[in-house]
């Protein structure tokens, strides 16, 4: 069996790879990736210690959260739709400029 320090390293990596890409990124369809990469890390994590305090809490938590991720992408990329069809990009770049 691997050991749960495993899975909180792989975490952590997911983690910095998800914050990397959402520093980085410009595009709003890999912004959504990169949150979804970190929300998944997060749920890494919580299986992880669920499976080292052998408590069901963590699976909750774990449920809770993909239902959050879901409604993030649905209500993500309606916005991406609308804003494409404004701006015919979706460049964060170009999204500032819909402030004013």
């Amino acid at each position: 069996m691997v050991p749960y320090e495993y899975y909180l390293v792989l975490s952590g990596l997911l983690m910095v790879l998800g914050f990397i890409g959402i520093i980085v990124r410009k595009n709003i369809i890999a912004l959504l990736i990169s949150t979804e990469l970190m929300l998944n890390s997060v749920n890494i994590a919580f299986v992880a210690f669920d499976m080292k305090l052998h408590d069901v809490a963590g699976q909750v938590f774990v449920f809770f959260i993909l239902t959050i991720a879901a409604a993030e992408a649905a209500i993500g990329l309606g916005l991406i739709m609308a804003i494409y069809r404004m701006k015919k990009d979706v460049d964060v770049t170009k999204i500032a400029e819909l402030k004013g």
